[in-house]
């Protein structure tokens, strides 16, 4: 316990006291976590932290706001990609099957599935 005593006292401090952790050691610390065997309580203690503090960190790991280095005996859970499930098609809107471009007193209605080309056409046409 005395080299990590030595090395926390490297480890600086803020204003009031506490350790300012730098990002690449709170990683480091995370990835020992993932190393076959060890567990956050046993890594929290070697470090002199409290096991929801490392928690914390495993967290931002996972959110990818820390990035973790490959230690020897790390062991990561393999990925499984999931087939994407087919996508529905879109319904037609039971609600209106028109569209309406007024100038006025003018009225096109159109069907809702005029193309947009089509209907800038026409747009321009009753705006002159």
């Amino acid at each position: 316990m005395g080299a990590t005593s030595e090395f926390l006292a490297r480890v600086p401090r803020r204003g009031d006291g506490k350790r300012n952790w730098p990002r690449e050691l709170k990683a480091r610390i995370v990835a020992e976590t993932l190393i076959e065997g060890e567990t956050v309580n046993a890594v929290a203690k070697r470090y002199e932290l409290i096991p929801s503090t490392v928690s914390d960190w495993r967290r931002m790991a996972r959110q990818g706001k820390l990035v973790l280095p490959n230690l020897e005996g790390m062991d990561f859970v393999p990925v499984e990609i999931e087939a994407l499930a087919p996508v529905a098609e879109a319904l037609p809107n039971p609600f209106s099957s028109t569209l309406d471009v007024i100038k006025g007193d003018v009225i096109v209605r159109l069907d809702a599935a005029t193309p947009a080309p089509r209907i800038a056409e026409i747009a321009r046409a009753i705006a002159t």
